[in-house]
């Protein structure tokens, strides 16, 4: 029994790669479905549709094969009227009475006012902000001149104590002297 089966071609033929973005994004709107050229270039990268990338003057481009668009499309159109299902009204919960007639439940809260931020451009926030930036910048060159007057007592100790250093050095006898022999003692 043979099982060796043969297998499909790894790469589609060259030619079947004939649509340009702009040719995909054509197809797109007339089937109703509109796109941006970045979409259908994130459709490529994401492997959505089956493209290859080519090497022009100006850069990359893609070429698209027509059957994956239209694939592409169909899957669109099947998924859609189940994400987007703004045809249907949904269906209102009954709410609960009491014996007054009155909802059970508290009425919802109106949400907070959205306030914009406040504007730069307004001349208090832009003579803080100068205010701040010269503060800051005092800052910085009472910090530069106390790091320039320690550096300068750093150098003056290590001179100190070098100078202690050549000081007791010399104050102490050398090895090579033959130690004094007392008087009155034959050599």
């Amino acid at each position: 029994m043979n099982y060796d089966k043969s297998r499909t071609v790894a790469t589609s033929a060259d030619s079947d790669f004939t649509l340009t973005i702009e040719e995909a994004l054509e197809r797109y709107s007339r089937a109703g479905l509109p796109r941006t050229p970045r979409s259908v270039q994130r459709y490529c990268a994401k492997g959505h549709l089956d493209c290859r990338r080519i090497e022009t003057e100006f850069g990359e481009k893609y070429l698209i094969s027509p059957a994956s668009v239209a694939k592409h499309i169909a899957y669109i159109e099947e998924v859609r009227p189940v994400a987007t299902r703004r045809d249907l009204s949904r269906q209102v919960a009954a709410t609960v009475a009491d014996e007054k007639g009155a909802s059970a439940l508290p009425p919802e809260p109106p949400t907070d006012r959205d306030e914009s931020r406040p504007v730069a451009a307004d001349a208090r926030y832009t003579l803080r902000l100068e205010g701040e930036n010269e503060f800051l910048r005092r800052q910085v060159s009472v910090k530069d001149d106390q790091i320039k007057d320690l550096t300068e007592r750093a150098r003056e100790t290590n001179h100190l104590i070098a100078g202690l250093q050549r000081m007791l050095l010399l104050s102490r006898p050398e090895a090579t002297d033959p130690p004094a022999a007392p008087k009155g003692t034959a050599q």
